[in-house]
């Protein structure tokens, strides 16, 4: 019993690491090697170079210069090394006694008392002890959990795992990839010739065995679950026609040959008797709404309800003021669900739409409060649907025992990102731009050139036209939600998180330019806001009662004022490029020539700079995401944090073949040979498929 309290630790470290089943430490592989498989003399040791050293101890010593620390005296045929450890512990200095035979590994380095390696790896050894046969591998580790205790783990499952491959012998060979059980065995172990350059850098054709069955197992999972919810009855929903008609009627403008197609895909949709999940993704501008209004009206049609739900409440206000103004003449009535509104107004809402009276619902996350119930709810769309948690999104469709959903995103997703984390998904790509959108042209200005902006500032509104200025921070202490400006960017960026507090306020930024532009009237809006207040300066701004609005990114998406013409993004280079190009694409709604000037500090960070050339050098948002993948990983772009998707520990997204080929493999498998597919998926996920499912 005495031992069930470490054997829980032990467990609970693992399970950090999602280290369960033998499965798990199979595929539990490491991120480096040390070749222990030989020894380098004293004499010949490298600096800076990690080697492996057999010694004997002179003589030992806690030493106080200037803090405390454990300093030993070794020695080998030719030469003289100090090992120093600023944290010990009783045990290490009771094995460092003179006499003591030891084998050292790491890095040699000139110290004050002549060459030194500081808290080096060691263990006692007899004479002749055997060398390892392989590469040392160094796994991912968490806090309390040594590289000897998972290696030991490792070597356990690797004995007791079935290794048995799950693809067929002449699919391996048509892939050139190799066995399973070899390729696995050598990753955990490899052969001291094996150079670890090939190994780490993961080019190693065993890494790519590796590589493509981590894609497949997604591929199959996400395929599974598109085909079972094809298996599941819907009700289709048949429409009349008569309200999309009036509405395509009743717009001052024609719908795109990209809207148009959009809109068949997903009427298409609704009419199978099988739930629809569509994602609906296009660049800043594309016409998103129309195509989600086109939606709500087959459904209100076919005599079910539909919903919208927005992550922030001045995007779900765009929508709703945008959707109220098209089907209110059309007599429908569009009910407004926010967390804001006052506690009448909000329960009359509910009411009326629990009772059916009202067809249509748009709103915050209000929409998903378990007191919201709809009477027949047919549709769920959920807009910029990567800000929402799983939980969020599942909650909204389930309002609707057999709800068709809807998503839509303004951040347009790179071809393998969309073949490989949305591949469970429909998508509908809108790939152009209305008619009437002025092309916005980029300037990258020094923020020592800040004066010259303003003027610019001046002339644009003087002449009747209105600007947004864009700051990342609301006060002087910390750091708004809104501004998306990690401690990893700002580590990233090259600067201290302390630098993030000098950055300009909105604030601050407000009380500047209502004192350098007295003509003009200056607004401002931020996330903290009241709902009313901020609604207020809103609607102030589209009357043109305002001229310049100094604004948190709370505006990056969903505002449209098409005689806004000018935006200013201050500090820019703290800016990731997703939310530059959303914030960008508020200006560019009307006819007059606009532009963004993109105001950045130096000295910039390699990442910052690197974010900059491509916003400046190009609009077209899929060539952007593209970009923006690379730079940040699929994680960040698709806001895996919330979106509970398990990250890809091994493979590359940028390798878009290998994305092929596993998805073309995974249709097969499905098909012809299940059983093996359901073993690489237990092998893979190991009944953790419902993460990749919401």
């Amino acid at each position: 019993m005495a031992d069930q309290p470490a054997a829980n630790t032990l467990a609970a470290r693992l399970a950090r690491l999602g280290l369960r089943s033998d499965a798990d430490f199979v595929l539990h592989l490491p991120l480096r090697y040390e070749d222990e498989t030989r020894i380098t003399a004293l004499r010949d040791a490298r600096p800076g170079v990690a080697a492996q050293f057999e010694v004997a101890v002179v003589d030992s010593e806690i030493a106080y210069r200037p803090r405390r620390q454990l300093l030993a005296r070794v020695r080998d045929a030719g030469g003289v090394l100090s090992l120093r450890f600023l944290n010990f512990y009783p045990s290490q200095q009771k094995v460092l006694q003179p006499g003591a035979r030891l084998r050292v590994f790491g890095e040699v380095h000139e110290g004050y008392l002549g060459p030194e390696i500081i808290h080096p790896r060691f263990h006692v050894v007899g004479a002749g002890e055997p060398l390892p046969e392989c590469l040392t591998p160094v796994y991912p580790t968490t806090a309390g959990l040594g590289q000897a205790t998972l290696r030991r783990l490792i070597e356990r499952a690797l004995a007791r795992a079935d290794l048995a491959d799950t693809l067929a012998p002449e699919l391996r060979q048509r892939l050139n990839l190799p066995e399973f059980a070899d390729a696995i065995r050598l990753l955990h172990t490899p052969p001291p010739e094996m150079t670890q350059a090939a190994l780490e850098a993961r080019e190693h054709p065993a890494w790519r065995r590796v590589q493509f069955d981590e894609l497949l197992a997604q591929q199959l999972s996400l395929r599974r679950a598109y085909s079972a919810r094809r298996a599941r009855g819907a009700p289709p929903l048949v429409a009349t026609a008569t309200l999309t008609t009036a509405l395509l009627a009743a717009l001052p403008f024609r719908l795109t040959r990209a809207q148009q197609r959009a809109w068949r895909e997903i009427a298409g949709d609704l009419g199978q008797p099988h739930p629809m999940q569509r994602l609906l993704q296009g660049d800043v501008g594309s016409g998103k709404t129309v195509v989600a209004a086109l939606a709500m009206l087959h459904a209100v049609e076919a005599g079910y309800q539909a919903a919208l739900m927005a992550p922030t409440e001045i995007l779900a206000e765009q929508h709703y003021r945008k959707l109220a103004a098209w089907l209110e003449p059309l007599g429908l009535e569009v009910a407004w669900l926010t967390g804001s509104l006052r506690k009448r107004e909000k329960e009359a809402a509910i009411a009326r739409v629990g009772a059916g009276d009202t067809p249509i619902a748009i709103g915050t996350h209000a929409l998903i409060e378990d007191k919201v119930e709809f009477a027949r709810l047919g549709l769920a769309i959920v807009d910029e649907q990567h800000r929402f948690g799983v939980r969020q999104r599942l909650a909204l469709k389930e309002k609707g025992t057999f709800a068709h959903q809807l998503a839509m995103s303004a951040t347009p997703i790179p071809r393998t990102l969309a073949m490989s984390y949305y591949a469970d998904l429909d998508v509908s790509v809108l790939d152009e731009l209305p008619p009437g959108r002025s092309p916005v042209t980029t300037k990258l200005v020094a923020e020592a050139r800040r004066d010259e902006v303003l003027v610019r500032v001046h002339e644009a509104c003087r002449g009747g036209r209105q600007a947004y200025w864009v700051c990342p921070l609301i006060e002087e202490n910390g750091v708004s939600a809104e501004a998306n400006v990690s401690a990893a960017n700002v580590k990233r960026s090259g600067r201290s998180q302390n630098a993030v507090l000098q950055l300009k306020t909105a604030e601050e930024t407000y009380a500047r330019l209502v004192a350098e532009l007295p003509d003009l009237r200056v607004g401002l809006v931020h996330g903290r806001l009241k709902a009313a207040d901020k609604a207020a300066v809103m609607a102030a701004f589209v009357a043109n009662e305002i001229q310049v609005l100094v604004a948190t990114t709370v505006i990056e998406v969903g505002v449209d004022v098409p005689n806004a013409s000018l935006m200013v993004i201050e500090h820019a280079e703290r800016f990731g490029l997703a939310q530059l190009h959303q914030l960008r694409g508020r200006v560019g709604r009307g006819a007059a020539q606009s532009a963004c000037i993109l105001l950045y500090a130096q000295p910039l960070g390699e990442l910052a700079r690197a974010r900059l050339k491509v916003i400046f050098e190009s609009t077209d948002g899929f060539a952007i995401a593209r970009e923006d993948l690379r730079l940040r990983g699929p994680g960040e772009f698709i806001g895996a944090r919330q979106s509970g998707l398990p990250l890809l520990r091994y493979a590359d997204l940028e390798d878009a073949a290998l994305v092929e080929q596993a998805r073309a493999v995974a249709e097969d498998m499905l098909q012809a040979a299940p059983q093996r597919a359901e073993a690489h998926l237990q092998r893979w996920l190991g009944g953790r498929e419902e993460l990749l499912k919401a």
